[in-house]
């Protein structure tokens, strides 16, 4: 007999996770379903989502055939990055640690770009070695730094200058990256000069201009202003005598968490794609959150309600080591249960058992009051989820799960006391 199919009566559009008959179902696997075998809490991952707004990017940049660079950031397990790579995906890289994910899942390594502030040497080593794409730079000493390593490798390695065009940018401080305040890029006048000037650099071929102004922007105005500003600076350079061969346009497209009307990747290529008309440099796109957010949840199981007098708060076994961001930036993500109850609902604060009073996953909420044991998704966790979690209060991190039509995968263990004390040691004269 066919499962009935209901419309989620929550704000948030969540995509191939979806109520059977009062069930939650990842495409066709109950959520219940995994969650027994796997128990709480666990992250997990739709197939489907994933590479759907994958294919979004793709089919709305079609025009220029961009290089779609992931950004590994946002989620780095390997199943994930294995399906997107066979999608055609490129990566954008911020650590060593991230190269040899890439390598693990047989990426092409001239879709890669590596970005970050603070490249080591041996990070910058195995790149060259690796033979990546280029590196996104971000200050004159990482250039020096790129161009001995390269001289000494006897190696010639592409660079783009990430510029930082000073622009106010509406999203949160701490992931607002488009100001000269901030940490990253290069003032424009500088990176002028890096170019006129680089013939200094023996070891680089400096073609490339990169911009990434932050993460969650929801409206498409503060990208064309850094695209039209990077564009100008690009036309400058380009009447200078310099060749300009890629154009990185960086991140940061907003997704539904709460009510956020985002824009749509068809909404955002057509405002960008008119400004690139006749422009012959290869575009690269950095896309995370927006490919990788609603593909995830994350489970957790509601201990019990606690009730002081003053308010009430639902307990989970869940806390802010397993999904920081609430705790972090004050981020809303809808919490709706696995098995819907219905009925009075409870206004609470939903908590974990982290002893920090920062430990929040929803703030005066009015929550379907549960029963205890019972299990809450916590939705819109595929990006920014696992890839920050902790051992805090020595606790082990979460398992992943990985769902593809009615057949699913444990895709990372879950974290046992013995890979928490892996390497510890008490010395001998402690002993």
């Amino acid at each position: 007999m066919e499962k009935k199919v209901e419309v989620i009566m929550y704000s948030h559009p969540i995509h191939d996770f979806q109520y059977k008959n009062g069930e939650l179902y990842c495409e066709g696997v109950k959520v219940s379903a995994i969650v027994k075998k796997v128990g709480t809490p666990v992250y997990i991952y739709s197939y489907k989502t994933l590479v759907d707004h994958y294919r979004k990017i793709r089919e709305a940049f079609k025009a220029v055939d961009p290089i779609i660079c992931f950004a590994m950031k946002a989620n780095s397990n390997i199943a994930l990055l294995s399906a997107l790579v066979k999608e055609g995906a490129g990566f954008d890289i911020v650590s060593g640690g991230e190269l040899k994910k890439a390598r693990l899942v047989k990426a092409d390594m001239k879709r890669i770009a590596f970005a970050s502030v603070g490249k080591t040497e041996e990070e910058i080593f195995d790149a060259v070695n690796a033979g990546i794409l280029l590196f996104n730079v971000e200050s004159r000493p990482e250039l020096n730094n790129i161009n001995r390593i390269a001289g000494k490798m006897r190696k010639k390695v592409q660079v783009a200058l990430r510029i930082n065009p000073d622009i106010d940018v509406p999203t949160h401080d701490k992931i607002n990256t488009g100001s000269l305040k901030k940490k990253f890029g290069i003032d424009l006048k500088t990176a002028r000069d890096i170019f006129l000037g680089q013939k200094e650099f023996k070891n680089l071929r400096i073609n490339g201009v990169h911009i990434h102004i932050g993460s969650q922007i929801i409206k498409g105005e503060p990208f064309l202003v850094a695209i039209e500003k990077a564009l100008a600076f690009i036309d400058e350079l380009e009447r200078d005598g310099v060749k300009v061969e890629f154009f990185d346009i960086g991140g940061g497209l907003g997704i539904v968490y709460k009510d956020e009307t985002p824009q749509t990747a068809k909404e955002y290529a057509d405002k960008v794609l008119p400004l690139l008309k006749g422009r012959t440099f290869r575009l690269l796109m950095e896309p995370g959150r927006f490919i990788a957010g609603n593909a995830g949840i994350f489970v957790t199981r509601k201990l019990y309600l606690k009730d002081n007098g003053v308010k009430k708060f639902m307990i989970v076994d869940a806390g802010m080591n397993d999904l920081v961001r609430p705790s972090m930036y004050g981020s809303y993500h809808e919490i709706i249960p696995v098995k819907k109850v219905g009925g009075k609902k409870v206004h609470c604060d939903v908590v974990g058992p982290i002893c920090e009073s920062g430990d929040i996953f929803a703030h005066d909420r009015d929550m379907e009051n549960v029963k205890d044991g019972e299990l809450l998704a916590v939705l819109s966790a595929g990006a920014y989820g696992y890839v920050m979690s902790s051992n805090y209060n020595v606790r082990p991190r979460s398992a992943e799960v990985m769902v593809k039509g009615r057949q699913w995968a444990v895709v990372q263990e879950r974290e046992t006391f013995k890979d928490l004390i892996k390497g510890a040691k008490v010395p001998g004269f402690l002993k």
